[in-house]
């Protein structure tokens, strides 16, 4: 009974992430991740950038389990029966076009609105930055492309600074989720921002996902950990020596992540407390 009771305790505890359309049976076997009018068994998000060559895309797919992926429409060559990304992409993944390169609203407006007619579906994920150093995003555009698509229909996963404010700002505006960085765009970093996209979870109704600056399958587990509904990773499994076995390993740290945060993790103890008693047998 005190198990049960423990369990119970977990999934009241996090309640605001579980309605964030999460759905789970009482013994946590069942765990669909709802975004975007998908039901989703993999919380991994994968990329196409960065590859030697895109030719390994459709076995990374397979390795990593995810049902997500993401490609910079300005990549794509419709026209090209050679060299054409999308002709690598397996007919089963979710595509997420996104709109690198604009800088602006109204281009990302424009980018994801061509993704549509060029048969990409209405799923788009918002890149809008104008900083190119650190090429960080600029929220206040984000927040005005989000509001224009999620009136056309779009679901629009904008990519941000993790801002409690312009979070907010893109759940008004109707966006499908958040996905906030880590670090820097390509850093492999990790987590520089986890204390910010721990409020995001804490406060923000629909999923945060975690985008860029993963750079180990480790930075992806403690994401999970955290309560992150997904983590986007394309740079550390592209870049690595072999981008297959890499999309396996962030396979399985996503899902052990997860699996430790509804699980409910244990109390920090200020001094050490032995795992077995030491008092009993011994006194006797």
């Amino acid at each position: 009974m005190e198990n049960i009771n423990n369990n119970e305790q977990t999934l009241n505890s996090n309640e605001n992430v579980l309605d964030r359309g999460i759905v789970h049976n009482s013994s946590l076997d069942k765990d669909i991740f709802k975004v975007g009018g998908k039901e989703l068994k993999s919380r991994l998000f994968i990329g196409t950038g960065k590859y030697a060559s895109d030719a390994v895309i459709p076995d990374v797919c397979k390795s990593s389990g995810a049902g997500v992926i993401t490609v910079a429409l300005r990549r794509v060559d419709f026209n090209s029966k050679t060299d054409n990304v999308m002709q690598h992409i397996p007919s089963y993944m979710q595509l997420m076009p996104n709109t690198s390169g604009a800088r602006t609203a109204d281009e990302a407006v424009r980018i994801a609105r061509l993704a549509k007619a060029a048969g990409c579906g209405n799923w788009i994920k918002i890149e809008v930055i104008t900083d190119n150093r650190y090429l960080l995003p600029n929220g206040y555009e984000t927040v005005k492309a989000t509001e224009i698509l999620a009136k056309e229909g779009f679901k629009v996963f904008p990519y941000i600074n993790p801002d409690l404010y312009v979070a907010r700002d893109l759940v008004s505006a109707g966006a499908a989720a958040v996905m906030p960085l880590g670090a820097p765009i390509g850093t492999n970093k990790g987590l520089k921002t986890e204390e910010m996209i721990r409020i995001l979870i804490e406060e923000i109704n629909i999923p945060v996902i975690v985008d860029a600056g993963i750079g180990k399958p480790s930075h992806a587990c403690i994401a999970m950990e955290s309560g992150a509904d997904a983590c986007l990773v394309n740079t550390a499994i592209a870049t690595s020596d072999n981008p297959i076995m890499m999309a396996k390993a962030f396979a399985e740290a996503v899902s052990a992540g997860r699996r430790a945060f509804l699980a409910g993790q244990a109390v920090s103890q200020k001094f050490a407390t032995a795992s077995s008693p030491l008092t009993g047998f011994l006194d006797a």
